[in-house]
């Protein structure tokens, strides 16, 4: 299919941070959107003039396939992008079947590496809508390796390609004088293990008692996580700010010299390639998709996170404090994400992808 320039790229998408800026890296761009939402804000407090229709995209959501496909009747994309290989992509796939409209489907993680194990059902939702798609992004390796073991042989005919969705782009030089500040910038689910940190923070050597753990977002954990920090006698060290805005997250890298996260699973973290280019030193729970930006003990830490978590902060502390870390390895680290995990260049790749795949339809 041709890519003619008056027509729209038709993103479906939950209204996740991570669908905000792939919608703006579009039309930034020059690309013209239409969204396909589950809530209309932020987008439209950013873009008042972004088309937006909001549905509901969950499993049981059995009118969502025909209001897509109206959508798609409406709008005559040239090409549907759809995030995440759970319900949302799978209500996206039926739509588009009969509508000539290809589809590429980004994979975040948990669809590919967690869904599938919940049940058969689940196992088949995901699995047809790989098989649907007419293509597949995803932001590791790890991801696209499990996409194809989900499908099978039928996976040697998909076109794929691993493209992140890197960050905004590089702010000034990082400060080198830190404070001795820990952060902590995950969703409080179980995924992402922030209890074990907090015990991890906890059990510090009592010589780093001036150090303080950040802990950004928020989430159902949140209540159990700040009594958990009380009962560790630790609440007046770990600081619970809530969700932040990017101008707030941005400060909180720049003024801390340890980044911990510990998922479960994971794809390319956003938060991960912040970190980075901010000259945090990441500890990391040690994951397919985290090797790929890591090599323990030489631009950060790997964790087995049964093993001992608190020892490494404590030598993570040590590290980041050092010449070393300063005037070689993060400058190191900020240099690959210049290379590797900006937005501007990484939307780029998933336009001309899209191309490659709508003209093969």
């Amino acid at each position: 299919m041709a890519e003619p320039k008056s027509r729209p790229i038709l993103v479906v998408g939950i209204g996740s941070p991570h669908v905000v800026r792939f919608v703006g890296g579009l039309r930034e761009a020059g690309q013209s959107v239409v969204l396909i939402t589950d809530r209309p804000q932020p987008f439209l407090e950013i873009w008042p003039d972004l088309p937006v229709e909001v549905m509901d995209l969950s499993t049981r959501a059995w009118r969502t396939p025909g209001l897509i496909r109206a959508m798609i009747r409406r709008w005559r994309p040239w090409l549907i992008h759809s995030h995440q290989a759970d319900s949302v992509s799978w209500h996206t796939v039926r739509a588009a079947r009969e509508s000539g409209v290809p589809v590429v489907v980004t994979i975040w993680g948990s669809d590919v590496l967690a869904t599938p194990q919940r049940s058969p059902l689940h196992r088949w939702m995901v699995r047809s809508t790989l098989l649907g798609a007419a293509g597949w992004t995803g932001d590791a390796r790890i991801l696209l390796d499990s996409a194809g073991l989900l499908v099978g042989r039928r996976a040697r005919t998909k076109p794929q390609a691993l493209i992140l969705l890197g960050i905004d782009g590089l702010k000034s030089n990082p400060p080198q004088i830190r404070e001795r500040r820990i952060l902590s910038c995950r969703l409080h689910r179980p995924l992402y293990r922030i209890d074990l940190i907090i015990e991890a923070f906890a059990s510090l050597p009592a010589e780093l008692s001036d150090w303080v753990l950040e802990v950004a977002g928020d989430g159902d954990e949140t209540p159990r996580l700040t009594e958990l920090a009380k009962a560790l006698g630790v609440a007046d060290r770990v600081e619970f700010v809530g969700f932040l805005n990017q101008a707030q997250l941005q400060e909180s890298y720049r003024r801390s010299a340890v980044f911990v996260s510990i998922p479960l699973s994971d794809g390319t973290s956003v938060s991960l390639l912040e970190a980075m280019a901010s000259g945090c030193l990441p500890v990391l729970s040690d994951l397919p998709a985290n090797r790929e930006w890591v090599v323990d003990a030489l631009n950060g830490r790997l964790v087995d996170v049964t093993s001992d978590l608190s020892t490494a902060l404590s030598e993570a502390i040590t590290w980041s404090q050092s010449s070393e870390w300063f005037d070689v390895i993060a400058p190191q680290n900020r240099r690959l994400i210049e290379r590797k995990g900006l937005l501007r260049d990484n939307v780029r790749q998933f336009i001309d992808f899209g191309r490659s795949v709508a003209k093969a339809s």
